[in-house]
């Protein structure tokens, strides 16, 4: 009972400092950079309002090297667009979001618990720009499962696999031909080229 009561304490204090900081002037501009109390306080909340059936889930798909190439895909797919290819972040929207996207690299992201990673995947989190990925009952959402592995695996990413993500990330009709005749050019192949903008 005592530990509700301080968890309901927290969570209140939170939604208090949270709500006054959004009436400050500019407080709505995603282009301040939060500061080091926010970003606790969110962790914080995160933390709260993630169920403890999560927090202590353990992941159910085993860590093969099949079950990693299939994330490997799914990440370079459908999550770098955001967190790049080797989750840093740093793309062309991700500083633009308010928090910025993280570094799923770093400890922050590294220290939570596999069931966390899965809840923020398969949930979402309001307010960030991350969204809910899962579709359907959680229990039976294995493909988050196997992304938790893969960003356990960001940190020791080699540049073959950035290379091969690179080819997996969304494209454009255009930049895709393009890229395939970058590609057969540089091996060696004979073709011609498109003729664009007068050249």
């Amino acid at each position: 009972m005592k530990k509700k009561i301080l968890l309901g304490l927290g969570v209140i204090a939170v939604l208090v400092v949270v709500s006054v900081a959004w009436i400050l002037p500019g407080a709505f501009s995603a282009k301040r950079k939060p500061p080091a109390w926010e970003i606790s306080m969110a962790r914080f909340a995160r933390y709260l309002a993630t169920p403890r059936q999560w927090r202590e889930a353990e992941n159910p798909v085993e860590a093969t090297p099949e079950a990693l190439d299939e994330a490997l895909h799914h990440f370079a797919d459908h999550c770098a667009t955001c967190h790049a290819n080797d989750g840093s972040g740093h793309t062309q929207m991700g500083p633009k979001f308010y928090p910025p996207i993280l570094d799923l690299r770093a400890e922050p992201v590294q220290a939570m618990s596999d069931g966390e990673l899965f809840y923020v995947i398969h949930f979402g989190i309001r307010f960030t720009g991350m969204p809910a990925w899962g579709d359907g009952d959680p229990e039976k959402d294995l493909e988050s499962w196997q992304l938790v592995h893969f960003i356990r695996h960001l940190p020791d990413l080699t540049s073959e696999e950035i290379a091969r993500m690179k080819r997996l990330n969304p494209m454009t009709t255009e930049a895709r031909a393009e890229q395939e005749a970058l590609d057969r050019f540089l091996a060696g192949e004979d073709f011609e080229p498109s003729l664009k903008h007068g050249h």
